[in-house]
């Protein structure tokens, strides 16, 4: 492949325990945020603050145990690449939606986290069973189809990042005040610079310097309380199940369809993988590959579901690492997952991330939201545009956009159709996916002809 002449140590090389430990730190600090993030707005949209640390703990420690199954390869599960696994954003949506349903009922925090993790857990079933039928779903499955879906997830999610921005939802008369736009800009600002410096890692570490400077900031303007720190305990040991499991078959539905979209984009993800790596992709060992590693991103979100954090899938950003260091031995995944497990066992780290002012994390998520709706984007224009397509796309994202700018349209529909259709990413995902279905190829090229 092309980028293989810049590779130093190939997928099944042996690097030293010092270059190892020297790549695994880079590709952590490429992903750390990313891991925590997605915990940070769940948590805070919910109310679920006492268990947070917890939370943010077992986020890392899953995501460390992730990484080691995908990277290592056990039977026919995992890609056997050096592929970094973290929590979804994808999921961001759907979650929320069944969270504040439960909540909208009465549910106490830990209601919600046993509903959350019990949808999980079932929908984990959704991935594992494509993973067999992957290769094979170009049918259903296209680049519009998929574009559509993970640009509605971008653009669903803005207004989440944007209220952060402005100060959070509790924020009361504060919100909107102006040292809160003021962070939320010097973050965005941070991260715009930084992503254009000439030095590979310090671009892919630019959010996480915004963060850092958007933090320092604040704790001028006294938005830091530094005295809740010490209420987290320093140790903790993972508890399975430790909020029991729920389930509602209306909740469940949009989550099985994201389950079907993050499928999708395990595949893309490992492919460019592959090709940064040096290796094929094409043939049998390919396909093998891809099919063992979205079979783990299923497993692995059950994983999670176990153990209370939220589904996982393989982060994107840490091929850039790859690309930057010259290292793609899979090997550096067991030090990265190493080092991953050990945080977990400490939620006084997790409880480190709850620090962070609502307007300094909603300047990050807004660019970082913003960047999934772009790559969407940039999926649909893969391929030409024809006045099929245009049509797909614009009733998919006029009913996915819809519900999501006018919630209260679906009110007088029954329950089950309320859950599942009220949600833009399933609205916009299965309107993309029948138009796919019932317009046919021809249709496209006979009126541009």
């Amino acid at each position: 492949m092309s980028d293989q002449h810049h590779i130093i140590y190939k997928l099944n090389d042996v690097p030293s325990p010092g270059a190892s430990f020297l790549a695994a730190i880079q590709h952590i600090l490429a992903s750390i945020i990313g891991i925590v993030t997605p915990t940070l707005i769940i948590g805070g949209a919910l109310g679920l603050g006492a268990h947070m640390p917890y939370l943010l703990a077992m986020s890392m420690f899953v995501s460390g145990v992730a990484t080691f199954i995908q990277c290592r390869r056990m039977g026919p599960v995992g890609s056997g690449l050096l592929s970094v696994q973290g929590t979804s954003f994808a999921f961001l949506g759907v979650i929320l939606a069944a969270g504040f349903a439960v909540k909208g009922r009465g549910g106490t925090p830990e209601d919600i986290l046993a509903m959350i993790f019990g949808l999980c857990l079932v929908g984990c079933v959704v991935e594992i069973v494509l993973s067999q039928f992957i290769t094979r779903m170009g049918r259903i499955v296209t680049p519009t189809v998929t574009g559509i879906v993970i640009t509605v997830i971008g653009l669903s999610l803005v207004k989440s990042g944007f209220t952060d921005f402005a100060g959070g939802a509790g924020a009361g008369e504060a919100l909107g005040a102006p040292v809160n736009i003021f962070l939320g800009l010097l973050v965005v600002a941070v991260i715009i610079f930084f992503s254009f410096s000439k030095q590979p890692m310090v671009r892919i570490a630019a959010i996480m310097l915004g963060l850092l400077v958007g933090f320092i900031v604040s704790i001028f303007f006294g938005m830091v309380n530094f005295s809740q720190l010490g209420t987290q305990p320093v140790f903790a040991v993972p508890v399975p199940l430790k909020f029991g499991l729920d389930f509602d078959l209306g909740l469940f539905i949009p989550i099985a369809f994201v389950y079907l979209i993050t499928a999708i984009e395990t595949t893309g993800d490992l492919t460019a993988n592959s090709v940064i790596s040096g290796e094929p992709v094409q043939g049998d060992v390919y396909l093998d590959r891809i099919k063992g590693g979205v079979l783990a991103d299923g497993i692995n979100s059950g994983i999670a579901a176990l153990f209370c954090t939220f589904p996982n899938t393989t982060f994107s950003q840490n091929n850039g690492v790859i690309q930057m260091t010259g290292v793609a031995s899979r090997h550096v995944g067991f030090y990265i997952a190493g080092i991953l497990v050990v945080l977990g066992f400490f939620p006084i780290i997790g409880g480190a991330f709850l620090l962070v002012p609502k307007p300094v994390l909603g300047g990050a998520t807004v660019v970082l939201f913003g960047s999934i709706a772009v790559a969407g984007i940039r999926i649909i224009a893969s391929e030409p545009i024809d006045h099929r397509k245009v049509y797909i796309m614009a009733v998919s994202f006029g009913l996915g956009l819809g519900v999501t700018l006018v919630p209260q349209s679906m009110q007088q529909m029954p329950d089950i159709i309320q859950k599942v259709f009220a949600t833009p990413i399933t609205l916009s995902g299965i309107s993309a996916i029948l138009l796919s279905l019932l317009i046919p190829e021809r249709a496209g090229k006979t009126i541009d002809a």
